[in-house]
């Protein structure tokens, strides 16, 4: 459903080492543009992520008309904390290198006076969030991919090492663990079942895609209420690295090594694994993540 708001202010969060610093540049041309059509603009950048978080859930007390956030997946995680259930919209301005909400949601990448211009029009869309809760109580908003297991490990051994930078730190830690592959004993409860799999990784979707187009779990809407688990059992990394390619274009889904399910709720248990949200590491699992309808309100236009 799309409603219409006047746009009249908003709150502009800019993550400036974003898109390998690119992020400033989006910005200024972003907010020139909301400028130039009449949209007062306040401007704040955080100190870290609490402080982004802290300054961007002031703003929206205040009655900001838009908390908009400038960079990638994970700034505009700071701003799902913040404005989760708020009912205040998020405007994006992508400036990541992965930009996955941005893809979800059809905001212009690379073009940030047409990101600008989509949040000047008005056009409020609702999304559903999910809601991960740890064992220990805290609660983290997600937009897009829940991701456990083979991927989560890569991740946690590229934020050890200190060299290389950039993107080929990621691909050694994937080499690393290729050669360390082990099956993973997931418990997994889901609405109607619970079962016990080895598995190589398992992704949970509110969202379709994460790691820039990486679409773990293809058929995930994000206004259905429901969520979207892809398991890949365990094999060889003969076959993992034969199913790697397909991922982009969410053809994995097909083969009978991958299980799709759907539901409201999920909980995940598995020693050992950490899990990420968004790209941002969230923490150990066991964890429980639950659809929210409509827990998100977002300026895009509704699709032709």
């Amino acid at each position: 459903m799309s409603t219409q708001k006047v746009i009249e202010k908003v709150t502009v969060l800019v993550n400036p080492l974003a898109g390998h610093g690119h992020a400033p540049v989006a910005g200024r041309k972003g907010v020139a543009r909301l400028r130039e059509r009449g949209v007062a603009v306040t401007e704040i950048i955080g100190t870290d992520a609490d402080h982004a978080r802290s300054l961007a859930r002031r703003a929206i007390d205040d009655g900001t008309d838009a908390l908009v956030v400038v960079g990638g997946d994970g700034a505009i995680s700071i701003g799902l904390q913040a404005a989760a259930l708020s009912g205040t919209p998020v405007g994006l301005i992508p400036a990541g290198t992965g930009n996955d909400h941005a893809r979800e949601f059809g905001i212009p990448v690379g073009d940030p006076v047409a990101a600008a211009d989509v949040i000047a029009d008005g056009e409020v869309q609702e999304s559903d969030l999910a809601r991960i809760t740890l064992e220990d109580g805290a609660v983290v908003w997600a937009g897009t991919i829940i991701a456990s297991g083979f991927d989560s490990l890569v991740t946690d051994r590229a934020n050890r090492m200190s060299w290389p930078k950039g993107p080929m730190r990621y691909n050694l830690a994937m080499l690393a663990e290729l050669t360390q592959l082990k099956p993973l004993h997931y418990r997994i409860e889901l609405d109607d079942e619970t079962f016990e799999v080895d598995a190589t990784l398992v992704a949970v979707g509110n969202g379709r895609s994460y790691g820039g187009g990486m679409q773990i779990c293809p058929n995930a809407d994000k206004t259905d209420g429901l969520l979207d688990v892809t398991v890949v059992d365990h094999g060889p990394r003969s076959r993992l690295v034969r199913l790697f390619p397909r991922v982009y274009k969410g053809t994995h889904v097909d083969l009978p090594d991958v299980q799709t399910y759907r539901s409201r709720t999920v909980r995940l248990h598995c020693e050992g694994i950490t899990a990420y949200a968004d790209g941002d590491r969230v923490g150990p699992l066991p964890v429980t993540i639950e659809a929210v309808p409509t827990a998100l309100h977002i300026l895009s236009h509704t699709p032709a």
